[in-house]
C-alpha cells in the first residue's frame, strides 16, 4: 500500500486541478440549470423529466460503466416518438453549446491568470520567441525566414457547424453575460445577470436550430 507521503502529492495535484476548474464547473451547472428550467417552462414537466432521465442513464452508463443503465437507455431511446426525439436532441445540443461557451470563457480566465502571474503560455508568441532566443537563433535569421515564408489563410465550412444568425447572436449575448459574472460580487447583481441569461436561453430554445424555409 502506498504511504501517506506518496499519496499526498497526488491529492494535492487533484485538489489544485479541482480548484482551478471550479469556476468552469460552476458556470456549466448554472447554464445547465437555467436550460432545464427553460425546458420545463416551455415544454412542460414531462419533457423535462424525459431529458433528465436520458441524462441520468447516460451518465450511469458512460461514467460508471453501468450495463443495466445502458440497456435501459437503449430501450428508452428506441421508443421515443418523433416529437420526443426532437426535444431530446435539441436539449442536449443546446447544452453542448452552453458548455462550450463556459469552456471558452474558462480558457480566457486561465490565460488572463497566467499573464498576470507573468507565466509564459504554451503555444503563445511570447513563449515561441523565448525558445528561439534560448536556441541562439538571431532576430535577423527569424526576419529573413519570415520574409520568404508564404502564409495563406484557409477558410473551411463544415455542414454540421451551420448555425443561424439568430442563434449565434443569442449565444454571443450569453457568452458576454457569463464573462460579466466574474466581476459581479453582490447577490443582486448576480441575480439580475442570471435573469438576463435566462431570457437569452429562452430565446435560444424558441429558435429553430435550422431554417426550414427561405
Amino acid at each position: 500500500m502506498a504511504s501517506a507521503k506518496a499519496l499526498a502529492p497526488r491529492r494535492s495535484a487533484t485538489s489544485d486541478a479541482a480548484q482551478k476548474n471550479k469556476p468552469l464547473v460552476d458556470d456549466i451547472r448554472l447554464l445547465g440549470r437555467i436550460l432545464g428550467d427553460v425546458i420545463r417552462e416551455q415544454e412542460g414537466k414531462t419533457a423535462f423529466e424525459l431529458v433528465e432521465r436520458v441524462r441520468q442513464l447516460s451518465v450511469a452508463y458512460r461514467l460508471k460503466s453501468d450495463a443495466q443503465a445502458g440497456r435501459a437507455l437503449d430501450r428508452l431511446l428506441k421508443n421515443l416518438s418523433g416529437d420526443q426525439t426532437v426535444s431530446v436532441i435539441r436539449a442536449f445540443s443546446y447544452f453542448s453549446h452552453l458548455a462550450n461557451i463556459a469552456e471558452d470563457r474558462h480558457h480566457v480566465r486561465r490565460r488572463d491568470h497566467h499573464e498576470r502571474q507573468g507565466h509564459l503560455h504554451e503555444g503563445s508568441l511570447t513563449m515561441t520567441l523565448e525558445r528561439l532566443a534560448q536556441a541562439d537563433i538571431r532576430a535577423a535569421d527569424i526576419a529573413s525566414t519570415l520574409s520568404r515564408a508564404y502564409i495563406s489563410p484557409v477558410l473551411t465550412a463544415h455542414p454540421t457547424e451551420v448555425q443561424r444568425k439568430s442563434i449565434l447572436d443569442a449565444e454571443r449575448a450569453i457568452a458576454e453575460l457569463v464573462e460579466q459574472r466574474d466581476a459581479l460580487h453582490t447577490d443582486r447583481d448576480r441575480s439580475e445577470n442570471e435573469a438576463l441569461m435566462r431570457a437569452r436561453v429562452t430565446q435560444l430554445w424558441q429558435t429553430r436550430m435550422l431554417r426550414t424555409a427561405i
